[in-house]
């Protein structure tokens, strides 16, 4: 029998034995006589990762491996010729000394054979991951593209904003002389939809700064400690890259009312938050925070206190003129004909941004869907937009009505004026 067809009849009876070590080895053997290394390494490191002690199929790796471990040396005392012959000497030992891994050749052979052969002992899948260095986290520091001028109406917000922060960023002669800090925050607040997060990424790009975005899952982690140091290390990215506008998003998740928090795990994390905005973890000149929440009632009344987010806005429904800016900005790339945008504004008050976006999008799957079943491609036409107004609702009406009930009775301090201003001018109050 040729050593080809008898090593193909040892790798059959291997298939069907996989733990007898001898047999293994014996193919390990004429695989290294057949010239062919590479499958006597994996042979030999199946041998290993049974019986790690296992000198023979140590010595057989050795020889796979060219001889890569180095064989003592003999005594130069010791007789040429004097005891046993190299070839019949038995091998060296290379069980590891306890406690010391750097001598330990089964390591050096794992690291060797990592593509051949598998590990010994696999990850137990719930250890933490490693902390420091190469393996810290990087959070993403952008350049924001957007404009104030971008977006449409939210005067009043638009006001404030430059009051705070933009007005000193450009004057700073003008904010020496006055003592104006470039440090503070701002919370935007009202319904979904209506362009919180696209107004922080104007904000940075007015400023020329840098924008950060945070939000529940950057931080939370299910180690102790972690998400304190997760947080952390955010607001450290912000600080060196001031200027910078530090976003954070649904910040009624990071900063909820600790009296009703039962979890002392979120509550540390509250008090993190509370200490970074103070500063105390570093300096945050230059750091601009703007946060963002649809639920400002439920966020802990500590992280409003002056020197925090001091500032509160309400983030309205566009208005009329705002609504016409949407849209045209909706259908700018759409195949439109005979649209009358005046009634299409008359017919969306209450509506968000988010639901004039629906609403295009709606429109445009009317007129596609017509142009499938007839084979004839048109445009979107006013009757498209008709159907859709009576599909798509406005997403904002269920927020007023939570809105109402907390300026009614949960307006302490004036925090809340502007929205009850909003609602009696709706006549909702």
């Amino acid at each position: 029998m040729s050593s080809d067809a008898l090593i193909d009849s040892l790798r059959t009876a291997l298939d069907a034995r996989p733990d007898d070590l001898p047999l293994r080895l014996h193919l390990a053997t004429l695989l290294l006589a057949a010239g062919r290394g590479g499958e006597a390494i994996a042979e030999a490191g199946q041998a290993l990762a049974r019986d790690p002690g296992n000198e023979e199929a140590q010595a057989l790796m050795q020889r796979a491996l060219g001889s890569s471990v180095p064989s003592p040396r003999p005594a130069p005392d010791a007789a040429p010729g004097a005891g046993a012959s190299p070839a019949a000497a038995p091998p060296p030992s290379t069980r590891p000394a306890s406690g010391d891994a750097a001598s330990n050749p089964l390591a050096e052979y794992e690291r060797e054979l990592a593509d051949v052969v598998p590990p010994r002992f696999a990850p137990a899948g719930d250890e933490p991951e490693p902390v420091g260095g190469e393996h810290d986290r990087v959070y993403d520091v952008e350049t924001s593209a957007v404009r104030l001028a971008d977006v449409g109406g939210m005067t009043a917000v638009k006001e404030r904003l430059e009051l705070a922060f933009l007005g000193p960023l450009r004057n700073p002669q003008l904010r020496k002389m006055y003592g104006k800090s470039l440090r503070g925050g701002l919370m935007l607040y009202g319904p979904p939809g209506c362009g919180k997060t696209f107004l922080a990424r104007a904000v940075a790009g007015e400023m020329g700064a840098k924008f950060v975005s945070l939000s529940i899952v950057d931080v939370l982690d299910m180690w102790l400690g972690n998400s304190e140091r997760n947080l952390h290390e955010l607001f450290q990215a912000a600080r060196r890259n001031a200027p910078c506008v530090l976003f954070l998003d649904e910040i009624d998740a990071l900063g909820h009312k600790r009296s009703q928090v039962s979890s002392s795990s979120m509550r540390t994390l509250g008090n993190q938050l509370l200490a970074e905005l103070d500063g105390m973890e570093g300096n945050n000149e230059g750091v601009f925070v703007l946060a963002a929440t649809n639920t400002p009632w439920d966020v802990d009344p500590a992280l409003r206190r002056p020197g925090r987010l001091d500032r509160v806005v309400l983030v309205l429904p566009p208005d009329a003129e705002a609504r016409a800016a949407v849209l045209e900005y909706h259908l700018r790339e759409r195949p439109i004909a005979g649209i009358d945008l005046r009634r299409i504004v008359a017919a969306t008050e209450d509506y968000s941004g988010a639901d004039l976006a629906h609403l295009c999008e709606t429109a445009a799957e009317y007129a596609m869907a017509d142009s499938v079943r007839s084979g004839e491609v048109r445009m979107i036409e006013q009757r498209d937009f008709d159907r859709a107004v009576k599909e798509v609702r406005p997403s904002t009406r269920p927020w007023m009505a939570t809105a109402r009930n907390v300026a009614m009775f949960a307006n302490e301090g004036g925090v809340y004026d502007d929205l009850v201003a909003y609602l009696k001018q709706r006549k909702l109050l």
